[in-house]
């Protein structure tokens, strides 16, 4: 038998930071069940088909209602309140290893372009969207964020380092600072570190012209490992989403399916 698309683990975590369901005085069609249309958002995401094409025999109801659905989670805030509730439950698990993060980004097609795209220079200057990531020494996705293709890996540092959310989960003051950050060559600039350095992280970039990056490579697989799986999912392959606030929804889900295989221990 195949596994759920949102197994009981899965739901415990999201079921209650949706807002309540508004009242219907005047009654309508029964409301499709959260746990149902998330099915169907989630199925979207992996397999990438067009909303269109939401089968309908899963039950989800129908692509438009699964797209509101996510857009309405996305505006009331459930997918921020889900990235921080994550890391809390990893920190208390003991998964989250604070003594090295790394830093790396990939960028990947906008087709319909919109918000936080940018002619790629890698890419005959075809529109596209830079998704940067920072993790713990597991791969663990802590922060992210998106610009235009066209920006550099090191413009969005600093903001980088500032979305890494205050995460608790054990006694004492949240923590969301690493010990170490390793970064390939792009980010071998003295803003960069000197970024690094009022934040007590100490950087560990490859230096331009110096040495390669091969010796800082077997700390910065991780991350490179956590945009590749970023990248199984289908619907993230290639931007096909216009708003900017959806294509956050579908990277903020993907994460916490992500945090979910770290929580349960496989990787």
């Amino acid at each position: 038998m195949a596994a759920p698309l949102v197994s009981d683990d899965l739901w415990t975590i999201i079921e209650p930071l949706p807002p309540p369901e508004p009242p219907k005085p005047r009654g309508g069609r029964p409301r499709v069940p959260d746990r149902a249309a998330l099915a169907g958002i989630v199925f979207v995401l992996r397999s990438g088909i067009p909303w269109e094409m939401l089968p309908g025999e899963m039950g989800c109801g129908s692509g438009v209602t699964c797209w509101r659905r996510l857009r309405d989670r996305q505006e009331a805030g459930v997918w921020d309140r889900l990235h921080r509730e994550w890391p809390r439950r990893l920190r208390g698990a003991d998964r989250i290893d604070w003594s090295r993060a790394c830093v790396d980004s990939a960028s990947v097609p906008a087709k319909k372009g919109g918000g936080a795209v940018g002619p790629n220079p890698t890419d005959r200057g075809k529109p596209g969207t830079e998704r940067h990531v920072a993790t713990d020494r597991r791969g663990i996705p802590l922060a992210r964020l998106l610009t235009g293709a066209n920006v550099h890996d090191s413009a969005p540092f600093e903001d980088l380092l500032d979305a890494v959310p205050p995460v608790a989960g054990k006694r004492g003051r949240p923590r969301r600072r690493p010990g170490k950050l390793h970064g390939d060559k792009a980010y071998d600039h003295r803003r960069c570190r000197d970024a690094c350095r009022r934040r007590r992280i100490e950087p560990r970039t490859a230096r331009r012209g110096v040495e390669g990056s091969r010796r800082l490579g077997r700390h910065r697989r991780v991350v490179e490992r956590t945009l590749a799986w970023m990248s199984r999912f289908r619907r993230l392959a290639i931007r096909y989403e216009r708003r900017i606030d959806i294509h956050h929804a579908f990277t903020a889900l993907a994460c916490s399916l992500i945090y979910l295989n770290a929580l349960q221990g496989r990787f």
